[in-house]
């Protein structure tokens, strides 16, 4: 992704985490947490960026499987970003 890409650019991605709620927030980093809409399981979702670079984290806090939600969370994101740019 191109370095012109601020922590700023995720806020305008807020209605993509519909069921998310932001837990904590810097310059350069945001914490989501996402409950899953069937049996209410809460996903934490993390955005840092760090030397012109954003890092993604989507991780699911029970079980042992959640059928691929977080890698497709994190990738439409990824697809929405490029977009904008």
């Amino acid at each position: 992704m191109k370095d012109s890409i601020s922590i700023k650019n995720i806020s305008t991605f807020d209605e993509h985490f519909k069921s998310c709620a932001i837990k904590s927030e810097t310059d350069n980093y945001r914490h989501y947490t996402c409950e899953s809409n069937l049996f209410k399981f809460v996903d934490d979702v993390e955005i840092l960026r760090h030397d012109g670079k954003l890092w993604f984290r989507s991780a699911s806090r029970v079980g042992y499987s959640d059928m691929g939600a977080n890698l497709k969370r994190i990738n439409a994101l990824k697809t929405k970003l490029t977009k904008v740019q």
